[in-house]
């Protein structure tokens, strides 16, 4: 037999003993076997718990000084002296500035004089006036010199009533040279150089000084959350937290609602709250934008699942429900609450359910999933941001701006 026979005769026998491989019995129930065992899709779980939940509105805010002020001269004169630093920190009643003082203080010390003079006349005055009343009985006076020297008597008294009304003016004056700080706070760049002409009706002013402790912010809120806010502000302080903006950790301070504007925007159909940030770290700043979370009440006792089960779909929104079985269940929910971290569920979960909180693009109803069990598998559900002091708003009247029914 030749040698290309035999190659031919070898490769048919091998495809024939291939054919019976495949064909046979047993491959056919290894490839069932695992065609029925689909590879299990590994997931994050989380089961449905009860707790507190603190419910929080979302607005945007702006950052505005507690006190803002221009410090301007209230007199004419040569700017002598700047006595604060830019940025310094001044007390209330600290030297700021001093004007020339010597046009006030000659002001000052020519109305003292013409009061003296004015005193020394009415004396002089005065003993003519006792002369007169002795000589008049006796007809050595007439009636109309006694009277004419009553009538210089009250008018030097007059005349010194005014002197004392123009000392009182010069000194003050005079004290508008020394320009003081009105407030606590902290000044801004220097407007005017000394050895400059400064007058009182200029409108650049020297310096202006904002109080930074505490501070202010200005925060907007859709107007469906007024009834919300009103109810919370009538048990007690209402608690409001500053974040950075495009933040929902980075918490820079919290204060309260100082009051509710007394007016809705029409234009924009927003309401504007008034908020009171201690601010000792200072890292609020006048002119700043920030996000501002408002505690309007804390649910007690509800079913929460973390917010990043919730999945959106044709019927609204709905979570994968792992079964004892390992394998998922689409189940739509009515969810009251939900924000960055938790969801609190009112309707189409029990307590105790595991859903699932990763991999979604690769499950669907029915998939087989394997639970990870990591650090992160099977999680506590904890609430963005922590449960501010103070009283807490009660009442069942559910925020609009974070509801996600």
């Amino acid at each position: 037999m030749s040698r290309t026979r035999l190659i031919l005769l070898g490769a048919g026998l091998a495809v024939l003993a291939l054919c019976v491989w495949m064909l046979s019995p047993e491959r056919s129930r290894v490839s069932a076997a695992t065609q029925s065992r689909p590879e299990a899709i590994a997931v994050d779980a989380a089961r449905a718990t009860r707790r507190d939940v603190p419910i929080y509105l979302d607005g945007l805010g702006t950052v505005q000084a507690f006190y803002t002020v221009k410090v301007n001269s209230r007199v004419d004169g040569e700017l002598e002296k700047v006595a604060f630093a830019e940025g310094q920190d001044v007390k209330r009643g600290q030297l700021l500035a001093q004007i020339d003082p010597r046009p006030y203080q000659a002001a000052l010390d020519q109305a003292v004089a013409a009061r003296a003079k004015d005193e020394a006349q009415l004396q002089d005055a005065l003993l003519d006036l006792k002369r007169y009343t002795i000589l008049a009985p006796q007809n050595l006076a007439s009636k109309q010199q006694l009277d004419s020297q009553k009538a210089l008597v009250d008018q030097l008294k007059a005349q010194i009533e005014a002197d004392a009304a123009a000392i009182e003016s010069a000194r003050t004056e005079l004290s508008y040279t020394r320009i003081t700080s009105p407030i606590n706070g902290r000044t801004g760049v220097r407007l005017v150089d000394p050895g400059n002409i400064v007058h009182a009706t200029d409108t650049t002013g020297i310096v202006v000084l904002t109080q930074l402790k505490p501070i202010a912010a200005i925060v907007t809120l859709p107007e469906e959350s007024i009834d919300a806010v009103s109810l919370a502000m009538q048990q007690g302080p209402v608690s409001v937290s500053a974040l950075s903006r495009g933040e929902t950790t980075s918490e820079l301070d919290r204060g309260t609602i100082e009051l509710i504007d007394n007016q809705i925007d029409p234009t924009t159909g927003t309401i504007h709250l008034k908020v009171i940030f201690p601010n000792k770290q200072e890292r609020l700043w006048p002119g700043e934008f920030v996000s501002a979370r408002v505690l309007v009440r804390t649910a007690r006792n509800v079913l929460t699942v973390p917010a990043e089960a919730l999945q959106r779909g044709p019927d609204g929104l709905y979570v994968y429900v792992i079964g004892p079985d390992s394998k998922v269940e689409a189940r739509t929910l009515k969810v009251g609450y939900s924000d960055e971290s938790v969801a609190v569920i009112e309707g189409g979960l029990t307590e105790g359910e595991r859903v699932a909180t990763s991999n979604f693009y690769r499950l669907q109803p029915g998939a087989l999933v394997s639970i990870n069990r990591s650090a992160q598998a099977e999680r506590p559900v904890e609430a963005a941001g922590s449960e501010a002091t103070g009283s807490e708003a009660a009442g069942s009247g559910q925020p609009k701006g974070r509801s996600a029914s």
